[in-house]
This record gives C-alpha cells, structure tokens and sequence, in this order.
C-alpha cells in the first residue's frame, strides 16, 4: 500500500511539473478602455453619375472629436492569444454652411443649417503569435506576428430643414479590411510595469488602413492592469460604394484590464 501511494504522489508530483509551466501560460480576461482622440476628416459621397462635394468634416460641418468607448475580451495560451474587441465612433456637427455642399446627388445650399453625424461600429477579431519570447531576458521580451480583421459598420448623415434644402440623406458604409502587423513587449520591471507597442494595417489600389498603439502597462495586483498610451488611426477610402473619404484620429487612451 506504500508503494502505492508513493507511486502516486511521485506520479502527481511530475504531472505537477510537467503541466504547471503550460497551466500558467493560460490567460483569459476583459478590458474597457476610453480613447480621446482629435479628429480631421474630409469626405465626399457620389450618387447616380452626379459628384459630390469634398467636405472638410470639420470646417464645413462642425464635426470634431470626442471620446471613443471601447471593450476587449482576450484569450491566451502560451506563445498564441485571440481578442476580439468593440468601440465605437459617434461623431456630430450643427452649423450654418457657408458653401453649396452636394451629398448624394442633393445640393445643401450656402447658408442652410445643416446637422450631421458620423457613427461607426468598430468591431476586431485578432490573432498572435509570439514569435520570439525571451521570458529570461531583463523582465521579459517579446515580438509577435498578428493578423487582423477589422470590420466598419457606419453611415455618414446630413441633413438641413432650411429653404431650399429640405434633405435627409444618409450613407451607409460595411467595410471589412484585413490587416497583418506586428506586436512588441518588453518588460521594465518584474510582471509589474511594461512597455507595449503595436502595428497593424493593410493598403491596395487608392485605399488604406493603419492602426497603431504604443503604451505602458501596470500590474499593481495580479488580476489587474492599467495601461496608458497614445494610438494612432487613418483610413483613405477611394470609391467603395461611392464613398471617397480620408480620416485621421490621434490622441490618448486609458484602459483597464481584469485578468486572470
């Protein structure tokens, strides 16, 4: 009966052994994160042979920059990690025009009140692979390969009661644009304070897309992390769908993570 249960302790103390290094390497959890990024934009939206007119998104309708809501939920496993995250872009102006604006065929005329919204669902599904992951160099090192999908689910919207200008005109916009990247980690101090930054983006014919985050993160317990930093995104559209846009956000963002 002793052999037998000193077989069995020795058996659980190797699978012990064995499988503590890969059990520690899972990680699950979730973020919410807030973005206060500025915004410049300009868009111009064609319809039925008539050509629209390039609006600058800011001068001519009042649209700036707000803060951006946003969650992630991620999942690891060693050297792999999946996320798929949410945010959204809620964007509005009102003011009078102070020139003729034509949007989808119709003529907003100088002087009107014009209102207008830009929203966007933003949703991301995310795959990396680290690599290379030197756990053992200062606090830790690491350069992954991502691969991205990004999917825009947002309409532009103008509208005016003024004489002259009785228009409601929306334009609806479903864009998914896969992107490849890469992601670097590197340690500052033990498994509390990092320095993270992020590339993804992808270009074909006219049109463009990059997105790219650089922050510091910090693990005050073991559960939770505050990250801080700076992201950077910009999209050119050349007529998909009689769309022709190019938009710049920039600024700082705070998250934080619960995670296990």
């Amino acid at each position: 009966m002793r052999k037998n249960l000193f077989a069995a302790l020795g058996t659980l103390v190797l699978l012990t052994l064995f499988y503590a290094p890969t059990v520690s390497a899972l990680g699950f959890g979730a973020q919410a994160k807030y973005w206060i990024p500025t915004f410049k934009g300009d868009l111009r939206v064609d319809n039925n042979g008539v050509e629209g007119t390039k609006i600058n998104l800011e001068d001519d309708l009042g649209i700036s920059g707000s803060y951006f809501p946003g969650m992630e939920a991620f999942f690891s496993m060693g050297n792999h990690e999946i996320s798929f995250s949410y945010s959204l872009v809620n964007l509005s102006g009102a003011r009078n025009i102070e020139k003729n604006i034509v949007f989808r065929g119709d003529t907003y005329n100088v002087n009107a009140f014009v209102e207008s919204d830009l929203r966007t669902n933003m949703f991301d599904f995310e795959y990396q692979y680290k690599f290379l992951n030197l756990e053992n160099i200062l606090a830790g090192f690491s350069v992954g390969i991502i691969g991205k999908v990004k999917y825009f689910d947002g309409e532009a919207r103008i509208r005016s009661s003024s004489t002259g200008s009785v228009y409601d005109n929306k334009e609806e916009l479903h864009i998914p644009i896969p992107m490849i990247g890469l992601g670097v980690n590197v340690g500052l101090l033990a498994n509390i304070l990092e320095a993270r930054a992020k590339f993804v983006g992808m270009g074909y014919s006219e049109s463009f897309f990059y997105d790219a985050v650089v922050d510091i993160s910090l693990t005050p317990l073991p559960f939770l992390n505050i990250n801080g930093g700076y992201r950077a995104m910009s999209l050119q559209i050349d007529n998909i769908s009689n769309v022709y846009s190019k938009m710049d956000f920039y600024g700082p963002y705070v998250g934080m993570v619960i995670g296990f």
